[in-house]
């Protein structure tokens, strides 16, 4: 049951937006094997379960900005008609309550562990950094050059919009 859903994928899909890791929901629909129609539709029957930080709407510089990151379809080419949303690690959690399957349920613990996961990286790298900076604090001029180094690697690069195919 653990490869069900291999963590890559599942991280893959995870997008910060808003400051917090976020599923989109039709890589939720997909992942549940639901069809997006479904999916939305248990939510709507539930409104009282995903309250604004457990599932939100993109608004359109956000949609923007991923249909430039992954190619989300265009509108007027068989794309979606209305602006994506997005849920949080608890309203990922809650849509399994509310889809009630097998499969949701068992996907949902392994989204669940690849959400702690990334937390755990995020923590080990914050404590990383911070004793390099304690370091370069406390030796002397002669190894600037390497903790630079190390600054310049621990710096999370900018991931630059990917480039137009086509004409």
């Amino acid at each position: 049951m653990s490869d069900l859903v291999p963590v890559e994928i599942i991280a893959s899909k995870i997008f910060l937006i808003r400051g917090q890791k976020v599923m989109l929901y039709r890589d939720l629909a997909e992942l549940y094997e639901v069809t997006t129609f479904n999916l939305n539709k248990s939510v709507k029957r539930n409104p009282n379960r995903f309250p604004e930080d457990f599932m939100f709407q993109l608004n359109s510089e956000e949609y923007k900005s991923l249909v430039f990151q992954i190619g989300i379809s265009k509108k007027g080419r068989g794309g979606r008609r209305y602006l994506p949303y997005a849920f949080t690690e608890q309203g990922v959690s809650m849509l399994s309550s509310v889809l009630n399957s097998d499969r949701a349920i068992a996907v949902n613990i392994q989204i669940m562990r690849t959400f702690t996961q990334m937390r755990q990286m995020m923590l080990s790298y914050k404590d990383l950094k911070e004793k390099i900076e304690k370091m370069e604090s406390k030796y002397d001029k002669q190894f600037h050059i390497v903790f630079q180094a190390l600054n310049r690697m621990l710096e999370p690069k900018p991931v630059p919009p990917k480039a137009r195919i086509g004409f």
